[in-house]
């Protein structure tokens, strides 16, 4: 036979752990027609010991994040089908939140608006209802709840089986017994997994190991930020109230949040889980195996003896909430064994210094079979279906990366997970980590920072409180007056009217050589870059799918080096995996240098007296660079404004950075010079329309549909999505600018937006435009909305009117820059 159009074989993956990632992850490889694949785990199956084999399965959809809320749908409607023994391996019998603070149930609104936002039913009921739906609450101490009839139990252990038998049906085997020991590799690349048992060749690796993931990555060479935590199970006695039960649940499964506390029924009993207590970590290193600890009398390796100590304040809350507990005990209980990375959310993807090893790490059962859709479909597609960079393994900084911020993030997660946690809340330790060179001269103007990626982000500050916003601003709710003051108002205003320093140095920046790096860029990303040397061209970088990756600032500096403004490390490590051998050099040049952004109507007056070179517009054009000095200092400066006024950026390196700062401060001292923040930062950009990538739009839509069409060049050469960009119909949803109607309404970001009484769509960024005089939000809504169109943003309940408008809704002639 000449094997003409034989298919090659599937390529051949291990995947380490058989808990309900490891099961979920093979049955949809084996779904995709990657068949061989070789589940192993050091355990018994199917409870081989790990977070599944004891883990309470209360699955909640709803939550901030978008990503986490469809991972857990899938999971839901997919062990919703699953049966095992002739029972279902998920139980719809709906969730309740309960509110005992005001506080509390103003949250609930504000969860309820995300559930209208991710497409999960759910509402806010009264006390009563609270009552009729767990008759053993005490109905005088609860002042509401949250209700997604659609929420329940997923039975983890029963859903391995289902899933086990499907996979191996198509081809997968799953053995017990198989403690992994070492990780194979050759030129870079996965070869196989060595365990006790023998070693069995890989072209992929998938550690879905749990608690134990460190372990697996320390054998790779693969740094896995992940903390395991314990977290107090308790159960029952039997309940006379719960007497007769014939199923093992039929109320909706309860929170506690005031408290840290969860409900769950076992026929007659109660099962409750506290995150009340102090955390307690666990070395990932000392877990012992299955037989080492039954030999201990634990249950399981993830099942630690139950701590009573920890137990008595949980209880005592438990009985004040449900009165028929006060004549019951506690029957048994442990302390089961979970995983918690620096920001709470799961660790996937796959590793570039170890091609074909991939993590599927720190995922609870509630987002379980969804994770192993996403993680399939990267591994057999490409690209997962969803956007993952909120879960994706490079998202963190190397300064967030250590054992000790790993440790001590960790458990502040495990600490928080049930707290009301605003938007803009910074974490409060370790802190300072990151800093910018102009951070002595920001803490002495009274700047007031919050943080992100490490870094220290000044909001405002305190300096400007003397100076007199625009005009009277409208009293804030207490919500979104959290970390807001309306000195960002006379800081917007400044910028607006004179001219403002605002620190732009947490932005990513990556230095690109080589004889190959215009022709690299250039097919990377959508935009013309073959421009001459000072040319600065704003473009996207995009997947096969046309999908928006990140956006990108290209500055060309000189013919073979370009200065790249990008948005997160997974940028750096997306261009490292593509970048040719030999040609292209890429280099994080971040915490090197640092940036002031001088924008205004006056930021040439500032400029021109310190720097030899003509800033005038005819000599220094919008979108130009150029490497000269100002002062005594050397600055790569670039004519860009992200606040819609005259500017540019002002870019030197970390040891010059606080010289650079002081002669710009010094100089502009006579023209009314603020130091300005995010704050004000963020309104001005949105009264601009321009885009925050990973907010307003992300690998789930394309340019098109986020308004950034401008930045893509058809009639160029090849570049990656082109293709399915010239495939792509009218889109059907586009990112859409509304003003609030009322002058005092403020939203603040991921609230459902209706449209003839129904949620269409949802706020991406939002901040009162102190310019416009009304709050601005970008939202996802259905394509061709006239300007003009009235909807309604659903802020804590409340429906708030908006309507449509055109963009740019400030400056559209875009006068304010070029001149």
């Amino acid at each position: 036979m000449s094997g003409h159009g034989l298919r090659p074989p599937p390529p051949r993956v291990v995947v380490i752990g058989a808990g309900v990632v490891g099961c979920s992850l093979a049955d949809e490889l084996t779904a995709r027609g990657w068949t061989d694949v070789t589940v192993l785990d050091q355990g018994p199956l199917p409870a081989p010991g790990g977070s599944t084999s004891h883990a309470p399965g209360l699955v909640f959809r709803t939550g901030p994040s978008r990503t986490l809320t469809a991972f857990a749908r899938y999971t839901v409607e997919k062990f919703t089908s699953l049966t095992w023994d002739g029972d279902p391996c998920f139980q719809r019998v709906g969730g309740l939140e309960l509110a005992t603070t005001p506080e509390r149930l103003a949250d609930l609104h504000r969860r309820a608006g995300y559930a209208a936002s991710w497409g999960v039913t759910g509402e806010i009921v009264d006390a009563a209802r609270c009552k009729q739906l767990w008759p053993l609450l005490d109905e005088s101490v609860v002042l509401g709840g949250f209700h997604t009839p659609g929420d329940g139990l997923a039975r983890a252990v029963p859903a391995c089986r289902a899933q086990l038998d499907r996979a191996t049906a198509r081809g997968a085997r799953f053995l017990e017994r198989h403690t992994v020991t070492g990780i194979e590799r050759q030129d870079g690349r996965v070869t196989g997994v060595v365990t006790d048992r023998g070693t069995f060749p890989a072209d992929h690796v998938v550690s879905a190991a749990g608690f134990w993931g460190p372990v697996v990555g320390r054998m790779a060479g693969v740094d896995v930020p992940l903390q395991p935590l314990a977290h107090q199970y308790a159960r029952t006695g039997p309940l006379p109230e719960l007497s007769g039960a014939t199923q093992e649940a039929s109320k909706p499964i309860l929170r506690f949040q005031d408290r840290d506390l969860y409900f769950r029924e076992h026929g007659d009993r109660l099962g409750i889980g506290s995150y009340a207590h102090r955390p307690l970590p666990v070395d990932p290193f000392a877990v012992p195996g299955y037989d080492e600890s039954r030999a201990r009398h634990m249950d399981m390796p993830s099942s630690y003896p139950f701590t009573p100590e920890d137990w008595v304040p949980s209880w005592e809350d438990c009985r004040r909430l449900m009165p028929a507990l006060r004549d019951s005990d506690v029957e048994s209980g442990f302390n089961g064994v979970f995983s918690f990375t620096p920001d709470g959310m799961p660790v996937l993807g796959e590793s570039r210094d170890l091609r074909g090893f991939w993590l599927a790490e720190a995922v609870w059962v509630t987002h379980s079979a969804g994770v192993a859709k996403a993680v399939a479909e990267w591994m057999v597609e490409g690209r997962p279906s969803l956007d993952v960079h909120e879960c994706d393994l490079t998202r963190f900084e190397e300064a967030q990366r250590s054992p000790a911020y790993v440790r001590e993030r960790g458990a502040q997660q495990f600490t928080e997970v049930y707290d009301v946690i605003h938007p803009l809340q910074p974490m409060e330790r370790p802190r300072p980590l990151r800093v910018s060179p102009f951070h002595a001269r920001q803490r002495e103007l009274g700047a007031y920072f919050l943080e992100g990626g490490g870094w220290e982000r000044p909001h405002w500050y305190e300096a400007n409180a003397g100076l007199a916003p625009d005009a009277r601003l409208p009293d804030r709710d207490a919500w979104s007056a959290r970390h807001w003051s309306p000195i960002a108002a006379a800081e917007a205003r400044a910028t607006r009217e004179r001219v403002a320093l605002y620190d732009m140095t947490p932005l990513r920046r990556l230095e690109v050589t080589g004889p190959g790096a215009l022709a690299f860029l250039d097919r990377m990303t959508s935009n013309n870059l073959r421009k001459k040397p000072g040319a600065v061209t704003y473009t996207l970088l995009l997947d096969e799918s046309g999908g928006i990756r990140s956006d990108l600032t290209v500055a060309r500096l000189a013919p073979d080096r370009f200065q790249v403004g990008a948005n997160s490390p997974a940028d750096l490590d997306h261009l490292l995996r593509h970048a040719p051998g030999g040609e292209v050099q890429i280099r994080d040049i971040t915490s090197g240098t640092c940036c002031v952004g001088v924008w205004g109507p006056l930021a040439r007056d500032l400029v021109q007296p310190l720097t030899p070179d003509d800033f005038s517009h005819e000599a220094f054009g919008y979108f130009r660079a150029r490497e000269t000095y100002v002062g005594h200092v050397p600055v790569t400066a670039m004519r860009l404004s992200y606040v819609g006024e005259l500017g540019w950026e002002l870019y030197t390196t970390a040891d010059l950075g606080l010289r650079l700062w002081d002669t710009l401060w010094e100089a502009g001292r006579d023209l009314g010079v603020v130091a300005a923040g995010r704050s004000a930062f963020n309104s001005l950009r949105l009264e601009k329309g321009y885009r925050a990538w990973g907010t307003d739009m992300t690998d789930e839509d394309n340019p098109y549909e986020a308004g950034v069409g401008f930045a893509v060049r058809m009639d160029k050469a090849e570049f990656v999505g082109r293709a399915a960009l010239a495939r792509a119909g009218e889109p059907g949803r586009r990112l859409t600018p509304l003003l609030l109607d009322d002058p005092a309404a403020v939203v603040l970001g991921k609230e459902p937006v209706h449209l003839d009484g129904a949620p269409a769509g949802y706020v991406t960024s939002a901040s009162y435009g102190y310019t416009l005089g009304r709050c601005v939000a970008y939202a996802w809504l259905p394509a061709g909305l006239a300007a003009g169109t009235g909807v309604h943003v659903e802020y804590f309940g409340e429906k708030v009117p908006a309507t449509v408008a055109e963009e740019p809704l400030f400056d559209p002639r875009m006068t304010r820059i070029r001149r």
